[in-house]
């Protein structure tokens, strides 16, 4: 017990003045509910190298939010101080924004909406003018979870890539088939097993009672609503939650009228915590990012059988979750998706749920050859090209070595070299 005392004086005395130094926008504290930040240009690739093929692993698309849960609790904590006659003029109208949210959101609750279809069509288009060669002679294959707003990014899509190609070959597939590779939280006992013991438990509750505002549930529910302190936090929380959704589904708030930016950008990083705990490899436990190694490997796989010249599918698509992808990029310990520390205050300087998982999130792996036949990989996350291998500047890797590293980030080599 005396390391953890020590470990939580840490976080308080670090954390007392950490929110205002970020340095981050408003909204890049919606998380991971922040829109698709769509890229500015296309990376060109060196005139030396020709494309080979593509693996792409995403999230679906900006949706609506994904339950009415925060909606209703928050409503019923609106009342309540209406009722009690304590509710304040912004109480008020963040009532009448949730009810107006749940009407929008009537049967269509964590749905893919308009900007989630545009910002997946968005990626498609890019991908197929970016190596319009990958979709001439070879196959597209795509695999979805069941989830509904997956399948339907998938169909998006695949759907721009066929308007783009007509005589285009493509292949999908979903359902609850996928779910060892996309949905593994779901499946893996092992994690589930982890989540319902919750050895991070105490870790975050000492950040979130250092860190959370209680004044954005006062605003709202006025002084005289009779709450302890814990449960206004847990209400601001809720609060940030439901309010930070609303940019995914077009739906236009000013935040400001409801918390402050610092306010805001505290229950973020208690949010991006619980992430970061719950979702990567952290000093706490490996098994987060472990539990994407079936993924990876298949990934592996897939761009062994276009080497080996056994499969024509050029471009290999996946889609699935957040919780699908910040487990894999941990597990590959991509720049800025793996952080190990002792001190959790300092999640949110170095791991950013808005930079790892926005909406339409994705991965993708692209191989090139050379003049010479010498095979390169490049990864690029959210468009964006990365440094693939640890204490390098490489962007692109010999494919061999490019391999190896994969594999030696899979636990127990789960694909033999």
């Amino acid at each position: 017990m005396k390391s953890i005392t020590v470990l939580f004086a840490t976080i308080i005395s670090i954390t007392s003045v950490f929110a205002g130094d970020f340095n981050y926008t408003m909204a890049e504290y919606a998380g991971s509910a922040m829109p698709y930040p769509v890229p500015s240009v296309r990376v060109a690739y060196p005139d030396s190298l020709v494309p080979v093929m593509v693996s792409h692993v995403g999230r679906h698309g900006a949706r609506y939010p994904s339950s009415s849960a925060r909606a209703v609790k928050l409503k019923s904590a609106l009342l309540r101080a209406d009722s009690l006659g304590s509710i304040t003029p912004a109480g008020r109208k963040l009532l009448a924004i949730v009810d107006d949210v749940t009407a929008m959101c009537d049967g269509r609750w964590g749905m893919l909406d308009s900007l989630g279809i545009a910002e997946q069509e968005g990626i498609a288009g890019r991908m197929y003018h970016g190596f319009p060669e990958l979709f001439v002679g070879g196959r597209v294959t795509a695999m979805a979870s069941y989830v509904p707003r997956c399948v339907m990014s998938m169909d998006a899509f695949t759907h721009k890539l066929a308007i783009e190609h007509r005589r285009m070959n493509i292949y999908t597939e979903s359902g609850p088939v996928t779910s060892r590779l996309l949905r593994p939280f779901e499946v893996d006992s092992s994690y589930i097993c982890y989540r319902e013991r919750e050895p991070y438990h105490d870790i975050y509750e000492s950040f979130f009672e250092s860190e959370a505002p209680a004044a954005p549930a006062v605003r709202v529910l006025g002084e005289k609503y009779g709450a302890d302190e814990k449960r206004l936090k847990d209400f601001a929380l809720t609060e940030y939650g439901f309010l930070s959704s609303l940019g995914a589904m077009s739906y236009n708030v000013d935040i400001d009228e409801f918390m402050t930016e610092e306010e805001y950008g505290r229950l973020w990083s208690c949010n991006n915590l619980s992430q970061y705990l719950t979702r990567t490899a952290s000093t706490v436990s490996k098994l987060p990012a472990d539990i994407a190694a079936p993924l990876l490997a298949d990934i592996i796989n897939g761009i062994d059988s276009v080497v080996d010249g056994h499969n024509d599918a050029y471009v290999q698509l996946r889609f699935g979750h957040a919780e699908t992808m910040m487990p894999l990029l941990s597990l590959m310990r991509l720049p800025g998706c793996f952080y190990m520390t002792e001190d959790f205050a300092l999640v949110a300087r170095h791991w950013c749920n808005f930079h790892v998982v926005p909406m339409a999130s994705n991965l993708q792996l692209i191989l090139f050859r050379s003049a010479g036949g010498c095979l390169y990989l490049r990864a690029d996350l959210n468009e964006v090209p990365v440094v693939l291998l640890p204490d390098t500047d490489e962007v692109y890797v010999p494919w061999e070595k490019a391999r190896k590293y994969l594999v030696d980030c899979l636990p127990g080599h789960m694909l033999s070299d």
